[in-house]
């Protein structure tokens, strides 16, 4: 009886790549080789031969494009300078001849913008680093982003958010192939969640601000980020930037695409998580960031971040415990 040959998953990587891009979800599924399960894998890169990663340390072995060969899932390793600028044309040649006949195509982080380059994520959902979801947006206005979700799958195109995510992205490719418990085992071995709690927004700075284009409003968020648990009612910041409350919503709609009081919201939401890390109780972190009540900030926990004050104290504070402050 001939033996079936295993799934093979072509990684495309090239100079500048993230090493954990690669090496997270390679390791997901060397471990789901061990179970009984394996995968062949191989290094794609527009040349061939030693690829240099972020890092600078070296992946050997790589192979074009031609000398591949047919592979069933295909897996685009993200880079910094693939935000930056539109991938070169080696590098979206040879991530197009992979994926024409695979079964699967998925991207780690960045990754995504080489296939959003290609026209491939056309009328899809997607999602990548969050930091970057909001260039992956503008420059690909055709392409649906989910800036706070973990991993994305529309139709044959699995993408997923930044760097240590590709982990999470090969357990869903692993469960998609060998069922949940074989995922479990993998992640167990691994020490990680099978589904990290929360989505991309409890790792991301809210208060990253574009600049406003206009005086009034560049100067009241100023105030506003000075000191969120003050009066920030939409009269209160009106009378600030000088303008009437209407003028004022359409500014926050035309520059930042959100109202006054969502942002604000966000704002001392952002401030509260720092609170949080710092020490400071859930009570004392409503207080200080002018959400007010344990209710109200846990209720915005909820709405933005998809976890409680107390599970996101507890994952980002320290690697080591430490009491609360009163």
């Amino acid at each position: 009886m001939t033996a079936v040959p295993p799934p093979r998953v072509g990684f495309i990587v090239f100079d500048g790549v993230t090493m954990l891009d690669v090496s997270g979800p390679a390791e997901v599924l060397h471990q789901s080789g061990k179970l009984g399960h394996p995968y062949e894998l191989v290094l794609v890169s527009p040349h061939g031969g030693p690829v240099t990663t972020a890092n600078g340390l070296t992946l050997t072995g790589t192979v074009t494009a031609a000398d591949a060969g047919p592979v069933d899932t295909v897996v685009v390793a993200g880079g910094d300078l693939l935000a930056q600028h539109p991938a070169e044309e080696g590098l979206l040649s040879t991530t197009r001849a992979l994926t024409d006949n695979a079964a699967r195509v998925t991207s780690v982080c960045t990754g995504a913008f080489v296939l959003a380059e290609l026209g491939l994520l056309d009328g899809r959902s997607a999602t990548t680093h969050w930091r970057q979801a909001g260039t992956l947006a503008r420059r690909y206005p055709r392409v649906r982003v989910e800036p706070d979700a973990i991993h994305v799958r529309d139709g044959r195109f699995v993408t997923s958010a930044g760097i240590s995510a590709g982990i999470d992205l090969a357990l869903a490719l692993v469960e998609d192939d060998h069922g949940a418990a074989v995922a479990r085992d993998v992640a167990r071995e691994l020490v990680v969640f099978m589904q990290r709690p929360g989505g991309q927004s409890q790792f991301s700075a809210a208060t990253t601000t574009p600049p406003p284009r206009t005086d009034p409003l560049r100067s009241l968020i100023a105030s506003v980020l000075a000191d969120p648990a003050a009066d920030h009612s939409l009269p209160a910041m009106a009378a600030t930037a000088a303008v009437s409350t209407r003028h004022l919503t359409r500014l926050f709609r035309t520059e930042l695409g959100t109202t006054p009081a969502r942002w604000v919201e966000r704002v001392r939401l952002d401030r509260a998580q720092h609170l949080l890390l710092e020490g400071h109780s859930v009570t004392s972190a409503a207080h200080h960031s002018g959400l007010g009540t344990d209710e109200t900030l846990r209720r915005a926990f909820a709405r933005h971040l998809d976890t409680t004050p107390t599970h996101y104290r507890s994952r980002f504070a320290s690697t080591r415990g430490r009491p609360p402050m009163p």
